[in-house]
């Protein structure tokens, strides 16, 4: 059985992490690996609707993970923090 492969900052502490919401958190920080980019734009890349983008979105601000580089349309980006993939030294 094939096991799924999530990005490392999908995982957050204190937080129920279930797979949906894994998978979801995967597709936006791999997006935003990327580029910098605002939330209609990942809506439109990763195919998830937009609540659940901004849920996740808000979600990742608050552990420091993502943050707001802008304001109207907030352009959203990674900060760095969190556990690196390996083979990314």
């Amino acid at each position: 059985m094939l096991r799924e492969e999530y990005h490392p900052n999908a995982y957050l502490t204190d937080f129920r992490n279930v797979k949906l919401g894994l998978k979801a958190r995967t597709l936006i920080l791999n997006f935003l690996e990327k580029s910098p980019s605002d939330s209609k734009t990942i809506v439109k890349e990763t195919g998830l609707p937009y609540n659940v983008v901004m849920h996740h979105l808000k979600l990742l601000e608050s552990k420091g993970i993502a943050k707001r580089e802008s304001k109207r349309p907030s352009v959203w980006a990674l900060t760095g923090l969190g556990q690196k993939r390996l083979g990314q030294c």
